[in-house]
């Protein structure tokens, strides 16, 4: 990878990640959407009573399904599936057993890292393209990241009934870390001729 858009991808990923930081640490950004159980210590005790140490992502009412259930079971399991619906509460649950990780420096690094990882991805397929311009290439990163937020955060809503104020903050939260990215990588990448370009010439 050129050195040039090595540069520019880093450069970028510390502009995503300074965003980021004050999205969820000085903006309200990071606590929109989520809400504190009510009885919050009664509703642990029976988690840490029913799940112990089995830490996953669980999915709630289930299908009641045997391991090596046939398809005609599963096909009748999601018709059983559909009316409890109508009757009892449905969501996911993201459970850890006592003694999880906090706030640290290994999560931050292995933040920084994702979102370096992201925009270097970015700027290359920048560098591919014909996009000479410092406007032009903000907003190739700029449609990149709208590609990025769309992708799970939509999906969540749609399917897994994640609220929408929460899809929205944080659909916003990452379309900003790339404009923000977009700016300085373009910026970096100064009169850099774009590959096609290069290859024309």
């Amino acid at each position: 990878m050129n050195k040039r858009i090595l540069l520019a991808g880093m450069l970028g990923a510390i502009a995503m990640f300074i965003w980021a930081s004050l999205a969820h640490m000085v903006l309200p950004l990071g606590e929109t959407g989520f809400k504190e159980i009510p009885s919050e210590q009664a509703v642990l005790n029976s988690l840490q009573a029913s799940l112990g140490t089995q830490p996953g992502l669980y999915i709630y009412p289930g299908l009641g399904l045997p391991p090596g259930a046939t398809r005609e079971q599963k096909n009748e399991a999601m018709k059983a599936a559909e009316q409890k619906l109508a009757t009892t509460p449905s969501g996911l649950l993201l459970y850890h057993p006592p003694g999880a990780e906090g706030f640290s420096a290994r999560r931050l690094i292995t933040e920084f890292i994702t979102e370096m990882a992201e925009v270097l991805i970015a700027v290359f397929l920048l560098s591919q393209t014909r996009i000479s311009s410092y406007g032009g290439r903000v907003g190739f990163i700029m449609l990149v990241g709208l590609a990025a937020v769309i992708t799970t955060n939509v999906s969540y809503w749609n399917w897994y009934g994640f609220p929408g104020n929460y899809t929205l903050a944080y659909m916003f939260t990452g379309f900003m870390g790339y404009l923000f990215a977009g700016m300085v990588a373009a910026k970096a990448l100064g009169k850099y001729a774009p590959v096609a370009l290069s290859r024309a010439a």
